[in-house]
């Protein structure tokens, strides 16, 4: 008797239906820029109305947030993780996200749970009114466990490049704003898993998993309010892994520091709640997790009362100061 890749644990049926129904989800994001439908060896994405466009380009993944969600069986949420992840780190220069592609991997297809985590994708990318217009799906057995999946995508924006935010503007005086986070995004899950290893507890009336699997919080309709009402961002920092101690640096010039107040931060409870249960140093958690800060911006004083009335829940919890350091959390 023959082989076939099908016995070699590849099943290209189930393929052929993940393509089918991702495809009605993933047309609702195109718009004219599109210029051609998916099943193409690429994807066309023309760009026009700018004057000096630059490109920029993001990619991420959702990292070991995919084993709450597979032991929960909850499947949409990290769809969105993935877009948001990779397209808060291109807003952070001030560019307004394109395209996406996705890149899905596992043991064993199944194209239900491929469907519903490439929906949330599609979901994030329609709400930002970016279009998803190319990804690969890669059934590996014998690389990944049967039920395992992992997921990463890449982003593309585009800015004019007299508007490109890079933190060169930063000066001392100016002032830094937390904009929320919706809970501990993607980062981090490796200790929280550890900490918390029965996802199903209950906290503050709820399974855990629920509050743990709450997805990244898009910040492009943040970003571009605080643009659009012509106030000028010096910063921009997207808090990942590392938090506020290791991302907030990469946007601070030599000779200066950023100063933040920890007791003007919300800490989300359920953070604290592992701070005290896992008996978690205070400067691990700054260095670890974005302690309900998901992006800081930086702008003059003068203009730090129109961002707080632009945006729900952000609040001031700094200021840049001369100095050596290029963070003090105090």
């Amino acid at each position: 008797m023959s082989n076939t890749y099908k016995q070699a644990g590849v099943d290209k049926e189930e393929g052929y239906q993940t393509v089918s129904k991702i495809k009605k989800a993933v047309a609702a994001t195109h718009n004219e820029n599109v210029l051609n439908g998916i099943g193409s060896f690429g994807a066309f994405y023309q760009l026009g109305g700018y004057k000096n466009p630059v490109l920029v380009s993001g990619t991420d993944g959702v990292g070991t947030k995919l084993r709450v969600a597979l032991d929960s069986k909850v499947y949409d949420t990290v769809g969105i993780d993935c877009f948001a992840m990779c397209a808060n780190d291109i807003l952070c220069h001030g560019a307004k996200p394109l395209f996406f592609l996705d890149y899905l991997a596992c043991g064993k297809l199944d194209s239900d749970i491929a469907a519903e985590i490439v929906g949330g994708i599609a979901q994030a990318c329609k709400e930002t009114g970016t279009a998803l217009i190319g990804g690969e799906t890669a059934e590996m057995p014998g690389m990944y466990q049967v039920g395992d999946y992992d997921v990463a995508g890449f982003c593309v924006g585009v800015v004019e490049r007299d508007e490109i935010i890079d933190g060169s503007k930063i000066k001392a005086g100016q002032t830094i704003i937390a904009l929320p986070s919706s809970g501990f995004h993607s980062n981090g899950f490796s200790l929280i898993r550890k900490i918390f290893p029965d996802f199903n507890e209950e906290f503050e009336g709820k399974p855990l998993f629920e509050t743990l699997l709450v997805p990244t919080k898009l910040y492009q309709n943040d970003i571009f309010k605080i643009k659009d009402a012509e106030i000028e961002m010096s910063g921009i920092a997207h808090i990942t892994g590392g938090g506020l101690i290791e991302n907030v640096p990469r946007i601070i010039n030599d000779g200066l520091t950023a100063v933040i107040e920890k007791a003007k931060i919300h800490v989300p409870t359920v953070m604290q709640e592992l701070a005290k249960r896992g008996n978690i140093a205070e400067e691990e958690m700054f260095g670890t997790f974005n302690m309900g800060v998901g992006m800081v911006v930086i702008v003059d004083q003068t203009d730090a009362e129109k961002v707080l009335n632009i945006i729900d829940g952000s609040a001031v919890i700094g200021e840049i100061q001369e100095g050596a350091d290029k963070i003090i959390l105090k």
